[in-house]
């Protein structure tokens, strides 16, 4: 047994599927097909079972996956010292972006990392704020980026970009020629908002809630560009950061928000009592620096 045998049997657990453990992992599925019958093989145990349309792990895989987490993540670890001794001249980085903010900023800033450390390899998912914390709390993320408010007493974190959030509307509304208006006037819109993987899903209600109502939802997606689309198209309007209202190429009106006014937060966050690679500390200090000096300039 090797252990290739065990990070395959985990992403097919994961999975719970060969094609897609597959997929994930870059190699065919016969090769994954036969190490889990090598490893069946050399523990003298049937790991899934097999005769239902979805794979499920048998008593004996429950158990040897438990272990085999734990064997992977202090491999996964002694790589990561490795690395660290080697000053630099390889790592890798697995970083958490919500598809809501502009991301243009990051990627320069990944940019001018990579001339510094040009061993240094990304890892870059997208999700939810939500997803985010879940993915930084069980190791599949090194850092993120998230809407504040976080759960303080698992993470770390720096924050570096406030903003209002405005009413993004149809050029024709009837309220599109304000310059500001109340929460409460849209209790009676279709909102579009962010699904609720996404902590500004949550925000906007609660500030709706505030204000008096529950807001009427039509639609919710994960993607800014189609929220545009579906304002562009009068299903109704939305509550957007203004940086991400700008980005949208339909032509929609903003208008801001009061009473109360909404704002996000971003911030970098990472695990509290976790060891973290030396790429990935360096990294967090190279993009602290590079944020905090573009926001001192301001």
């Amino acid at each position: 047994m090797d252990i290739r045998h065990l990070k395959y049997f985990i992403e097919v657990a994961r999975s719970s599927s060969f094609t897609r453990a597959a997929e994930n992992l870059f190699v065919t599925q016969p090769t994954i097909s036969k190490m889990i019958k090598n490893l069946e093989a050399e523990l003298g145990v049937e790991l899934f079972e097999r005769s239902r349309k979805q794979l499920i792990l048998t008593d004996a895989g429950r158990v040897i996956l438990d272990q085999a987490q734990t064997i992977d993540k202090a491999f996964s670890n002694l790589e990561t010292e490795l690395d660290d001794l080697l000053g630099l001249q390889k790592g890798h980085i697995r970083i958490g972006l919500p598809p809501i903010m502009d991301g243009e900023e990051i990627i320069q800033i990944l940019g001018d990392f990579h001339q510094l450390y040009p061993n240094i390899t990304f890892q870059l998912l997208e999700n939810g704020t939500k997803k985010i914390e879940e993915d930084i709390s069980a190791d599949h993320l090194d850092v993120g980026i998230t809407v504040l408010p976080t759960e303080v007493e698992n993470f770390h974190y720096f924050s570096f970009m406030r903003e209002e959030l405005k009413v993004v509307m149809p050029p024709n509304h009837p309220l599109s020629n304000r310059k500001q208006l109340k929460l409460e006037e849209l209790k009676d819109e279709w909102f579009i908002l962010f699904n609720k993987d996404f902590a500004l899903n949550d925000r906007i209600r609660e500030a709706c809630k505030k204000a008096g109502f529950l807001p009427k939802v039509i639609s919710e997606s994960s993607q800014w560009d189609f929220i545009g689309k579906m304002i562009a198209a009068n299903l109704g309007i939305s509550i957007l950061p203004y940086s991400v209202s700008m980005l949208l190429k339909e032509e929609v009106h903003t208008v801001k928000v009061i009473k109360p006014m909404i704002e996000w937060d971003l911030a970098v966050i990472w695990k509290k009592n976790h060891y973290l690679s030396y790429a990935t500390k360096e990294w967090l200090k190279f993009m602290q620096d590079r944020l905090t000096l573009k926001n001192s300039s301001l």
